[in-house]
């Protein structure tokens, strides 16, 4: 027994309030600890973690602050998730969201092209074929799916179009981004070997699409801006695929996780889906507010680049900071003691930090609302009710906030 107690006492007991354990998310019971960190310690030292120390920033104001100051708090020195980079295990991908200036900017310059106000106009129209062909193929009634059948399907074709990428192969978009964007990958050597082969693949897959495209005049998907343009033209191969993949990332976990949190938000808040039945005027905030209530992307995260101060709190050289928007879209200072609910007329929905702040604001924010808005229109014109009839199955993670299955049965109001 002596012994036991010895290899026991190796570990060192979990820190409640370290909110990167995964389970917290699987068993959708984060809102307890984030609610102290807030009450208590919106800066928090966490010295023991599967990621090791890190601080974790919960509310609203000090997340502003660190993202304001992009020289100060680099997305580059150690990457944007809490997993630090192994080396000799895992391989660099160099991607614009976890660049600092002056290279973020020229390379986030190349793809806004794509998302503008005009594109945005342009693509609304097909974006609505796509989703009424989706909602008119579902059966009242029978049990499905939800997450499968409409979040993946409508973000996947969305990310083969803007690609130009070949339409019967579009679901090796959800494969690669499921990959990519699973944290706890990080925990298992083997793991961190199968997704750089999968990473491989895609860049492989993707080098010849770009193949294809050199030389050609230029057409409005993100491969040939990225040809066209003088801040990726020469990019390299490891550069390339990572810039790759946080577009698929980034173009997947936002609007599919946030049109299955729509099905299941709704469904948990009758009354506000009652009000938004009787009024399509809320679609345009109701947008928002899933947005901010689901909050898809947990955290980003920043390393301090020389000894600072936040919030009264000693910030080292080389610390790592957690910044929760999953958090900080709970703050009461901001959302009202009701944050936790879905509130389809709330004022300041779009004050949400889901899509990041300052110059790393998610490029893609545009389409990620007009996609999701464009499916409530959709529904709200078929009088298509979602009902939930089991608990979904939730991402394991601390980074990707969202779902992996959601049982539904459709009816009518």
């Amino acid at each position: 027994m002596a012994t036991l107690a010895k290899n026991v006492s190796d570990f060192p007991a979990i820190d409640p309030l370290d909110v990167s354990r995964a389970e917290l998310y699987r068993d959708d019971t984060w809102q307890v600890p984030f609610a102290t960190l807030r009450a208590t310690a919106p800066v928090h030292k966490v010295e023991n973690s599967e990621y090791g120390a890190y601080w974790s920033v919960s509310t609203y104001k000090p997340i502003v602050e660190v993202e304001s100051l992009p020289d100060l708090y680099s997305s580059e020195v150690g990457g944007i998730t809490l997993a630090d980079f192994i080396e000799n295990s895992d391989v660099k991908m160099p991607m614009f969201i976890a660049r600092d200036r002056p290279v973020h900017t020229g390379q986030r310059r190349t793809v806004s092209p794509a998302f503008t106000p005009s594109e945005m106009t342009r693509m609304s129209a097909d974006i609505r074929r796509r989703t009424e062909e989706v909602l008119d193929s579902l059966t009242f009634g029978e049990t499905f799916d939800w997450v499968d059948t409409v979040s993946i399907e409508l973000t996947t074709q969305m990310l083969a179009i803007l690609f130009d990428f070949p339409w019967e192969d579009r679901r090796k978009l959800t494969f690669w981004s499921d990959w990519a964007g699973d944290i706890e990958i990080v925990k298992s050597e083997e793991l961190r070997q199968q997704r750089l082969q999968h990473m491989y693949e895609c860049g492989a897959y993707f080098q010849n699409l770009w193949n294809q495209k050199v030389g050609k005049p230029q057409t409005p998907d993100l491969i040939s801006m990225m040809i066209h343009s003088d801040a990726m033209s020469h990019m390299d191969h490891f550069e390339f695929i990572g810039n790759l993949i946080l577009l698929i990332v980034g173009g997947n976990d936002t609007t599919r996780n946030t049109m299955s949190a729509l099905a299941y938000g709704l469904d948990k808040f009758p009354d506000q889906r009652a009000r938004l039945e009787a009024d399509p005027s809320l679609i345009p905030n109701t947008v928002s507010e899933i947005i901010r209530w689901q909050t898809p992307l947990a955290h980003m995260r920043r390393t301090a680049t020389a000894d600072t101060e936040l919030m009264g709190h000693q910030i080292k050289a080389g610390d790592k900071l957690a910044l929760w928007y999953i958090s900080a879209n709970r703050d009461e200072t901001v959302f009202g003691d009701n944050a936790d609910q879905i509130v389809v007329d709330r004022e300041n929905a779009r004050r949400h930090l889901a899509f990041g702040h300052g110059i790393h604001r998610c490029v893609g924010a545009r389409l990620a609302e007009l996609q999701v808005g464009i499916l409530l229109e959709e529904m709200a014109k078929r009088r298509m009710r979602v009902n939930v009839v089991g608990e979904p199955e939730r991402v394991s993670a601390c980074f990707v906030h969202g779902y992996r299955k959601l049982p539904v049965e459709l009816s009518r109001y």
